[in-house]
């Protein structure tokens, strides 16, 4: 924790203030028909004294403060350092002006005024210094709570990425090791395809956004590997405006909302499917669509229909601090998927 000194300003301010109090006494001893000889050095070892106990005070109260409402021991401290000040201003003035006996005798009356004027210097700049460090001190937990906040929320949406691959990996890998022994050549460009998915899912690990367009270059790795596990039964159209291909997304979020849409489209039917991505830019907010059909007979999608959208609707949650970017609804036999994402750097959590 910084001390209150190692701020320019108030540093100046106090040395200024210092100053003008000790000229102001020298005049003021002036006045009252001592020499300036004597009424120089007197202001200048008294108030030289305070200066240096007010810093002694707060740098005590840098290492050991009280707590809120614990004002009596601020009134100490400058108590007692207010005592030892006077005491010092006694000895060393007595010792300078030892033949002085009308200024000596000035001394001795004067002390109830320099302890109480002591008392005062210490103690205001004792409660300056208290409330600087208290709130040096909730700007540092602060800092500290935001940064846990972040690696916090920074390893949960690790983990959200890292659990979508394993189920990824486990599909395709199966649907390998069923081409392997019917359809060897198609094994091998799945084999091929799902290494360049990964590859391109290892260079963006550490992005937390992309543009629009680099979201689309990956999804379509990930889309050429189902058409080689679902053939011409899966039709994927992608629909976008061209202003929206450089609004930012969250990395690797499309994958999860596609692969929810091709299993409830696909896996309760023999038919061909088609999967309607539309993104359209409206705005500071980037809406995302996606639409597939489904048997309402047999699958019932409501409310995030599994892992894959409830993963994603705690990433958008974690980054945006919001509750209402994906949303899902049914019409008729069609499962719609809607995601916004704000593009406003303001609703963006870094």
């Amino acid at each position: 924790m910084s001390s209150i000194f190692s701020n320019r300003k108030f540093l100046l301010g106090y040395i200024v203030f210092w100053l003008l109090w000790i000229g102001m006494q020298t005049g003021l001893l002036y006045r009252l028909g001592f020499r300036l000889e004597v009424a120089f050095p007197d202001s200048l070892v008294d108030n030289g004294l305070l200066a240096l106990g007010g810093v002694a005070v707060s740098h005590s109260l840098r290492f050991s403060r009280p707590g809120k409402k614990k004002y009596a021991y601020i009134f100490i401290w400058s108590l007692g350092m207010a005592a030892v000040c006077t005491l010092l201003v006694r000895f060393s003035l007595s010792f300078l002006f030892n033949e002085e006996k009308e200024y000596q005798l000035f001394l001795f009356h004067s002390l109830p005024v320099r302890f109480w004027l002591a008392f005062l210097m210490t103690g205001w700049t004792a409660m300056m210094s208290w409330m600087w460090y208290t709130q040096e001190e909730q700007q540092e937990n602060e800092n500290r709570k935001n940064q846990a906040e972040k690696f916090s929320r920074e390893a949960e949406l690790f983990r959200l990425r890292q659990q979508l691959q394993p189920h990824f990996l486990f599909n395709s890998l199966n649907s390998i090791s069923a081409l392997a022994g019917s359809k060897p050549e198609e094994a091998r460009r799945m084999v091929q395809q799902l290494s360049d998915f990964l590859r391109s899912t290892l260079t963006r690990e550490k992005q937390q956004y992309l543009t629009l367009a680099e979201e689309l270059q990956h999804l379509q790795l990930y889309l050429s590997i189902e058409e080689v596990r679902f053939g011409h039964r899966l039709n994927i159209v992608v629909e976008n405006e061209n202003a929206g291909l450089s609004s930012k997304v969250p990395c690797l979020f499309l994958q999860p909302i596609v692969e929810n849409a091709i299993k409830f489209g696909l896996y309760d039917t023999t038919d061909k499917v088609t999967i309607l991505i539309v993104a359209k830019l409206d705005r500071e907010m980037l809406e995302i669509t996606v639409t597939n059909p489904f048997d309402p007979s047999t699958a019932i999608p409501n409310n995030g229909a599994g892992f894959g959208l409830s993963s994603v609707k705690r990433r958008l949650y974690l980054l945006y601090a919001r509750h209402d970017l994906l949303e899902t609804q049914t019409n008729g036999n069609e499962f719609i998927t809607r995601v916004r994402i704000p593009q406003a750097n303001e609703h963006i959590l870094s």
